[in-house]
């Protein structure tokens, strides 16, 4: 199919997946900022408001796994479109809300347009192009997977502070509307929808499985690691995903097929993929709290810092997909953990009195580390794969980062819980204090990306051979 396209339709393609996908990507994290105020406003409580994130999360990570089966059951057009429908209805719904269940309902509804949106642009560029041009093409994928979160502190703070909360849905609306009349009119099938049945019992145990690990990790911030409820979904979780990895390894048609871990490039690549999802959305709740908590800045000053480092990211994230292309994905690895882990070392001592300039200098630093690894890293463990496998890794692959956004996000709230309860909370400096010291275990996470990266292969062995 890939031959048959010209570079125009490819090109044309290729857009329209990555404005979904921004737009979809922004969407997750644009709520973050509002979750205060929205409390507020529906009089419920932060065990409660954050449901509106770790529903989210639920729902994606409980759709990913099947991400697979989806996009060979139903075509490329069907999927894309789908997803962009659940996106406008949930908005349309959330920007309606006159209660707080009604808001997470339409909050669950665009999640389950987001969740395939990924795993299904990394899969179509595998069929669109060759090995040795996808690093440029997912170059310019970045664009949506680390430039929306990096600005939706900036996007979702300026709409807090200048019109209404309801706005963070009401521009979702048109936005998706719009991409939904591209796509009726220019979206074309990469692979057609083929009749395939489904293993429901697969099904269950990964949404057992996946949904209770979540769960579990999302709500152990606010309920305590001790909870009856956080220990027994985790424990419940990890035996259902137990029992699913052991029928996918048993499998002759598996669900998601797990066997891409044969691939050495792969595992390696989805382990960084573990440390540094971790520390990225650390960061993307971290930093925000010392700004406000402990330096006084409103959410929208606090995303203006946020904006510089954002708005350089989005400019270099084509350049690493060309470096890659040329070089390969060891050196970049090597490049991007070495500066996030600086960019961690710059803030173990953070206080009041550290320079709004110096933090956004800092910030670049992390962005343009994070730059030379997240693309890159999905280019190389997609590279890796034989192109029948590439709906199954890229299925795995933000599996992977679902989990750890989820996993590393409570345990870094925990971390820095902790260290609240050692320093004088009634003073600035202490919120300063208990986020450096939550820096020092992040620095220490960034360390072992660097070690991990090391023995990354310098070289993928091409594979023609088929993984049923």
């Amino acid at each position: 199919m890939q031959n048959e396209l010209s570079p125009k339709t490819k090109k044309l393609l290729v857009l329209i997946l990555i404005v979904g996908c921004f737009f979809s990507t922004l969407n997750q994290t644009l709520l973050n900022v509002a979750l205060s105020e929205l409390m507020q406003i529906f009089q419920v409580t932060p065990v409660t408001i954050q449901w509106l994130a770790t529903g989210f999360m639920l729902v994606n990570g409980v759709l990913v796994p099947i991400t697979a089966y989806l996009m060979k059951r139903f075509s490329t057009r069907q999927i894309f479109m789908s997803s962009m429908v659940f996106l406008f209805i949930g908005s349309v719904l959330a920007a309606c809300a006159q209660n707080f269940g009604m808001l997470l309902a339409g909050r669950m509804i665009q999640a389950a347009g987001a969740g395939i949106i990924l795993p299904l642009m990394m899969t179509v560029i595998v069929y669109l192009y060759p090995a040795e041009q996808r690093g440029a093409i997912m170059g310019k994928m970045g664009f949506a997977i680390i430039f929306a979160p990096a600005i939706a502190p900036t996007v979702g703070g300026f709409i807090l502070e200048y019109l209404s909360w309801r706005y963070l849905f009401i521009m979702m609306i048109p936005i998706s509307a719009a991409i939904i009349v591209l796509a009726l009119k220019y979206m074309i099938n990469i692979e057609e929808g083929s009749k395939l049945s489904l293993d429901l019992t697969s099904v269950l145990y990964s949404t057992i499985g996946f949904g209770a690990v979540l769960y579990g990790f999302s709500s152990a911030g606010s309920r305590g690691w001790g909870d009856w409820l956080v220990l027994t979904s985790i424990i419940v979780g990890i035996v259902s995903i137990a029992l699913f990895s052991r029928r996918m390894l048993a499998s002759a048609q598996p669900l998601l097929n797990l066997r891409v871990f044969s691939y050495k490039m792969f595992t390696m690549t989805s382990i960084i993929n573990i440390t540094i999802t971790i520390l990225m959305y650390a960061d993307l709740i971290l930093l925000p709290i010392y700004l406000q908590d402990g330096r006084g800045f409103n959410a929208f000053e606090a995303g203006l810092i946020l904006l510089p480092a954002a708005i350089i990211n989005a400019f270099l994230s084509p350049v690493t997909g060309k470096l890659f292309d040329r070089f390969g994905a060891k050196p970049l690895f090597l490049i991007g953990t070495a500066l996030i882990a600086l960019s961690m070392l710059l803030v173990i001592d953070l206080s009041t009195t550290m320079s709004v300039p110096y933090l956004i200098i800092r910030t670049i630093v992390l962005r343009v580390g994070l730059t030379f690894i997240t693309m890159p890293l999905n280019t190389a463990a997609l590279n890796a794969l034989p192109r029948e496998l590439a709906s199954h890794g890229s299925a795995v692959n933000n599996t992977v980062r679902q989990l750890a956004g989820a996993i590393g996000t409570a345990v870094i709230i925990t971390i820095y819980t902790m260290q609240l309860s050692h320093v004088d909370i009634t003073a600035n400096d202490g919120f300063a204090t208990a986020a450096g010291n939550t820096y020092i275990w992040m620095l220490g996470l960034a360390i072992l990306s660097i070690i991990i990266a090391l023995f990354v292969p310098n070289k993928v062995e091409k594979s023609n051979s088929s993984v049923e």
